[in-house]
């Protein structure tokens, strides 16, 4: 048998992925300073594991931006941007100021036991917010009294305050402790004044009448010394602080304040779960699995017969060609005989080469003759063979509605490494050379200057891609400013060479050429990978690179090694230089931890000349959803870097397809950095390996292992 039954497609959804109804609230409500807390003062609560919040809140004469992150069930992670008018200890109309927070959950609640958490907060800033605290938190069940339902929660806080929390009602002393410097460049760890100088308590109370509504009391130990003393950014007149909160919608919840017997305050607190998307998956249902004992009735239906002829392996090919495509895949060739089928398949629709697998499998089960027994499906990118999964027939149709069918087909499954392509393969006919474009919108932000915190471009993106033979890319990408405000930001006053703060002369320019490049991917050996790149890689720099990595599919371990030799674009970003150069490479580790956390060591040469490493720490969701953050140390001295130190930021990737609903391999992402200097910085360099690698290796097809039926 060559063809098949097909089944039309249907909407699949799942149903534990809708967006949460209002009860119960989707985390616990967030502070001024972004953590979970009551007003100004921290509860001991912890966001959902893999929380990203968002929130801006404002009293006082004070703004503050805040990133919350919930890494592990019992970890979160805080950046915070904050500005204070008026504040006449420095020589600014507004003082602009960064910080770093960090909680701990010591242990979780119990019948009779509160939660208990460790905080600290600015503990890498300048110590304008710097603090540290313990603080326990207990809930109850309490009446409604007619905001609906039948009972809410009441939940009571109570904690101890070091540095800014213990500045007001300090009731005992531990040591010295040392003043806000205004400033100061920060960036450095003040562990020598954690959990010293006086210490105070503080508390308060939040009833949750329903799912939408919250009222909060609190007492303060926070004196504002700077704000209230030092300076008259506001009037302080009572440590207690009152508020109501409003969850406008399950991930929106608004908030107004009065505050330290003068001041109105406000907060607007966004919540985003990598488990509940914006809007469920949507994608056509899969074809069933058409078992063998349904319609090979005969022997001549498992005759072995049709292997001799070159025509039905062709026509073979062809079908499995027009099926995949109704899948969004792309064949790339077919080798097969009476026995066994190897297909090689581009993914460019799905995120999940798992899912992507699974529909290839299913496609073969429905298409090939029943004599094949064995399918080798081999997802492709860049031209190279990345891993090959290979299962029985009989397994797939023995298991489709099997209650663990995930598990059992991976214990049946072998997941191993693609050898090259065979000679006898037949190769899709018509797919190189291939041409491609695209129009999509940008966006260039540039952060934390002093006169302007937020910058940024917009525009568009017009992006050609020509692709000649398999491994072998062309690209260009054309970019049109449409508006923006980065071309008016402050010039660079860095003692390096200028690798990277001349952002707002790059900025000056409406039409540009962002990049054009050749690549060339290949895989020299068993286990490794290769790319050459030539070209103008990026907006600041073109030069010639070249990647090695070594992965084999079954470990979490990679190494890889990058050598660059890059020039400085002119600001115009056409194809004259300036006269900066220079060799950049780095030694790279990888590996993966488990339970999606990922770890990379860069060790080698950076942009500026100077020599270090980098340190990063992301984790990574089934779904798409990336999170984590870096920190580089460089031979150059904090003198020399300048404002923060040393390199560091955080960085977030949201797939589109977790808040479309629709397929897509796309992602919306940012990189943060406290402030941006020259030390310690990367040329970009388009299809780097191991991204392209890693999603096809056997830890992610394990991780997604459900996804094969989907």
């Amino acid at each position: 048998m060559v063809g098949g039954v097909a089944a039309a497609p249907v909407l699949a959804q799942d149903p534990a992925l809708s967006p949460p109804s209002y009860p119960p609230l989707p985390a616990p409500s967030l502070n001024f300073y972004g953590s979970p807390g009551l007003l100004d003062m921290p509860s001991a609560e912890m966001q959902p594991d893999g929380q990203f919040s968002v929130s801006y809140s404002w009293f006082g004469g004070q703004a503050r931006y805040n990133l919350t992150f919930q890494a592990l069930p019992w970890l979160s992670a805080s950046f915070r941007y904050n500005g204070i008018q008026n504040l006449s200890t420095t020589s600014f109309s507004t003082y602009y100021d960064r910080g770093f927070d960090v909680r701990a959950r010591l242990w979780r609640e119990g019948r009779y036991r509160p939660e208990v958490t460790m905080g600290l907060q600015d503990f890498a800033g300048t110590g304008v917010y710097a603090a540290e605290y313990f603080v326990a938190t207990k809930q109850f069940q309490a009446p409604a009294l007619g905001f609906g339902g039948a009972t809410g929660k009441l939940k009571l806080s109570a904690g101890l305050g070091w540095g800014r929390l213990g500045s007001y009602g300090a009731i005992g002393n531990i040591g010295t402790r040392s003043s806000f410097t205004p400033g100061s460049t920060g960036g450095t760890l003040s562990y020598d004044q954690w959990f010293r100088g006086d210490f105070a308590p503080f508390g308060g109370i939040e009833w949750q009448p329903n799912a939408r509504w919250g009222f909060k009391l609190e007492y303060s130990s926070d004196a504002y010394v700077a704000e209230t003393q030092d300076a008259d950014v506001f009037v302080r007149k009572s440590q207690l602080n009152f508020g109501a909160e409003y969850q406008a919608t399950p991930r929106t919840r608004l908030g107004a304040y009065y505050l330290y017997g003068s001041e109105v305050g406000v907060t607007a607190q966004i919540q985003l779960n990598p488990f509940h998307p914006v809007r469920p998956m949507a994608v056509p249902a899969p074809l069933p699995i058409v078992p063998r004992s349904d319609w090979a009735k005969t022997e001549a239906d498992w005759s072995h017969n049709w292997a001799q002829s070159a025509e039905s392996s062709l026509t073979l090919r062809d079908q499995l060609a027009q099926q995949l495509e109704q899948d969004g895949l792309i064949l790339e060739s077919l080798e097969i005989d009476s026995t066994r089928a190897e297909v090689r398949f581009r993914n460019p629709r799905y995120r999940s080469d798992a899912l992507a697998i699974g529909r290839t499998a299913r496609v073969m089960s429905r298409m090939l003759p029943a004599s094949v027994e064995t399918f080798r499906m081999v997802p492709v990118r860049s031209g190279m063979g990345l891993s090959a999964t290979e299962i029985r027939r009989s397994d797939l149709e023995m298991l489709e509605h099997d209650a663990h069918a995930a598990d059992a087909l991976v214990a049946v499954a072998g997941i191993g490494g693609a050898a090259p392509l065979p000679d006898a393969a037949l190769v899709s006919p018509d797919l190189y050379p291939a041409f491609s474009t695209s129009v999509s919108p940008y966006s260039a932000p540039a952060y934390f200057d002093p006169d302007q915190p937020f910058r940024l471009d917009l525009g568009l993106d017009f992006k050609a891609s020509y692709e000649p033979a398999p491994g072998w890319v062309l690209s260009a990408a054309l970019r049109q400013r449409l508006w923006g405000n980065v071309k008016n930001g402050r010039a660079s006053n860095s003692k390096l060479p200028h690798v990277r703060t001349d952002q707002m002369e790059y900025a000056q320019y409406g039409t540009t050429l962002e990049n054009l490049f050749v690549s060339r991917y290949w895989q020299p050996d068993h286990n490794l990978y290769a790319r050459a790149t030539a070209g103008l890689f990026e907006s600041m720099y073109g030069g010639v690179s070249a990647e090695l990595l070594w992965k084999p599919v079954d470990s979490p371990l990679a190494l890889g090694f990058e050598a660059n030799y890059v020039v400085q674009r002119d600001f115009d970003q056409r194809f004259s230089f300036r006269d900066y150069k220079t060799f950049t490479g780095h030694a790279s580790a990888y590996y993966e931890l488990g339970g999606g956390y990922q770890m990379q060591l860069d060790a080698g040469r950076y942009l500026a000349g100077d020599y270090g490493g980098t340190l990063s720490l992301d984790r990574v969701f089934d779904n798409g959803w990336r999170v984590g953050g870096f920190v580089t140390l460089t031979d150059v001295s904090a003198e020399d870097f300048g404002e923060g130190s040393f390199d560091k930021g955080f960085r977030f990737d949201i797939p589109l397809d977790w808040m479309l609903g629709k397929p897509s391999r796309n992602s919306f992402g940012l990189t943060v950095r406290p402030v941006q200097r020259d030390g310690g910085q990367r040329v970009y360099v388009p299809g780097r390996l191991y991204g392209q690698i890693r999603d096809a290796h056997r830890a992610s097809l394990i991780d997604q292992r459900a996804r094969m039926w989907e």
